[in-house]
């Protein structure tokens, strides 16, 4: 009977840490390489962190400028207290949260566009065994957004 009750305990144990390891791949905490749409190049490093209450939010930690371009840019397009501020360091997505029907999925949040200083409702996904995020951002339904992908550059955060 004990070495059944010691099998069993393992057995648990082993399920606790594959459980563990299992949401850990959902999470979307950490840092991620932004593509161009248009190129197909990198174009950023986010950093996604999760708050106290349990919301996400990013900020830009590192921008690939093009031949050409301010290697240190500044938001001129944004509006209000980003107006003309650093990109590296600003927080570009805000107040997601994880829905209760699937662990994987974001949504609720903002997304903040630099080029033009827009802000979208934004949904995000975790895929491929949390090394893909889709990103959505969108006015009015998510039906009608734009979607990227964003490649996991590191998990920690």
């Amino acid at each position: 009977m004990i070495k059944f009750i010691a099998k069993l305990m393992v057995i648990c144990g082993s399920l606790g840490w594959m459980l563990v390891a299992a949401a850990a791949d959902n999470s979307p905490v950490g840092y991620w390489k932004t593509i161009d749409d248009v190129t197909g190049q990198p174009k950023s490093i986010l950093q996604i962190k999760e708050t106290s209450n349990h919301t996400l939010y990013g900020k830009v930690v590192k921008v690939f400028p093009q031949a050409g371009q301010d290697p240190n840019p500044v938001c001129k397009a944004c509006e209000g207290e980003k107006h003309n501020q650093p990109i590296i360091g600003m927080t570009i997505l805000e107040n997601l949260t994880q829905s209760q029907d699937d662990p994987t999925l974001w949504t609720g949040g903002s997304i903040l566009e630099p080029k033009t200083g827009k802000v979208y409702h934004c949904n995000i996904q975790v895929m491929d065994g949390g090394e893909k995020l889709n990103v959505k951002g969108y006015i009015g339904i998510p039906t009608f957004g734009r979607s990227q992908t964003w490649i996991r550059a590191g998990r920690s955060g």
